[in-house]
């Protein structure tokens, strides 16, 4: 049995360059993406701009689906940066932002609510998955955003509360894991729920113990801190 932990993943990085790109993530409790976007445009969520060199242009980019995300009460439209210039980003919560560096090809599946920035050469789908959290937070199922390098090397940086963490499960490896705490997966990895009735065994009294079960290969996020963000009164 593979009894390796969960590795931490870095918390900074300067002068990383891959997709077209360089970048920067510094800070502590809340820490900051700070992108060059002058050879490859980058998409981001709207609300998360901290700040950008004049000559960064700001546009919209529309996302496959709009009228199923609208009715979720999921963002319809996402922005893009291009131009001469640097832009910085920040979350309004303390986290860690990861890169994921992608190819061509290769595919990545994010909680919903988590994405962060990407650069434009890497599409952007989902998918509803139902039954997972509707035991834990009374709602009918949650989205499953699919990011995947269709046009050469492209970097997708996402944020998570609390620290990240990743584990490399081996072939039919398990880990089960709180369903507030996993960020991402590889798409080859099986993600199911396990409930176990645990009893008190006065008055037959007891309750569910809920837990999503990953099965590998691949890699799996797993974030130290959990928003609900269908709840949180942000």
């Amino acid at each position: 049995m593979n009894q390796q932990l969960p590795r931490l993943l870095p918390t900074s990085l300067t002068d990383e360059t891959f997709g077209g790109v360089t970048y920067h993530i510094g800070g502590e409790l809340v820490p900051v993406l700070s992108v060059d976007v002058s050879r490859c445009p980058v998409y981001f969520e709207h609300h998360i701009l901290l700040w950008k060199h004049s000559n960064v242009r700001i546009g919209i980019r529309p996302v496959k689906g709009a009228v199923k995300r609208m009715l979720a009460g999921m963002q319809v439209f996402i922005t893009e940066a291009s131009g001469d210039g640097i832009i910085a980003f920040s979350r309004d919560g303390a986290g860690h932002i990861v890169p994921i560096h992608l190819g061509a090809g290769q595919e990545l599946h994010v909680r919903e609510h988590q994405f962060l920035a990407a650069t434009s050469n890497i599409e952007y789908t989902f998918e509803r998955v139902r039954g997972i959290t509707n035991m834990l937070f009374g709602q009918t199922g949650f989205f499953i955003d699919r990011f995947r390098g269709h046009d050469g090397d492209g970097v997708l940086w996402l944020h998570g509360y609390g620290n990240v963490f990743e584990k490399v499960l081996a072939a039919g490896e398990t880990i089960d894991i709180e369903p507030g705490g996993w960020l991402y997966k590889d798409p080859q990895v099986q993600m199911d729920t396990v409930v176990d009735r645990l009893s008190s065994g006065l008055f037959g009294a007891g309750f569910n113990f809920i837990v999503n079960r990953f099965t590998g290969p691949g890699r799996v996020g797993i974030q130290s801190m959990y928003v609900n963000n269908a709840t949180d009164e942000r």
